[in-house]
């Protein structure tokens, strides 16, 4: 019997799912209580999510198979730490190769 190979956007499909869910537990457990703009991002993305496959339309904000974009998997950590008690890590500043503030 020959298997169908597994469909890659399918599959991240559901990990998107899984991971916003997961959020969400995480925060009603915690106790914590989201901020309007988090609540309506988690409910939002997982609408957008369930109906097309992906949350965002433009191909250079994220990977081909991704089902979320860079920025929106950054604001889902943020969510996660925050359920979880960690303090927030945000986007940092790269440091530069070679040169540093004092020899430049």
């Amino acid at each position: 019997m020959k298997r169908k190979p597994p469909d890659r956007r399918e599959a991240a499909k559901r990990a998107a799912l899984s991971a916003l869910k997961r959020a969400q537990r995480a925060a009603d457990r915690a106790g914590v209580k989201l901020s309007d703009w988090e609540g309506e991002f988690l409910g939002s993305v997982t609408e957008r999510v369930a109906t097309y496959g992906r949350a965002f339309a433009d191909p250079e904000k994220g990977a081909p198979g991704a089902a979320l974009s860079a920025m929106q998997g950054v604001k889902l950590k943020e969510i996660v730490s925050k359920a979880s008690g960690k303090p927030r890590d945000g986007l940092r500043r790269r440091a530069t190769l070679g040169k540093t503030k004092d020899q430049g």
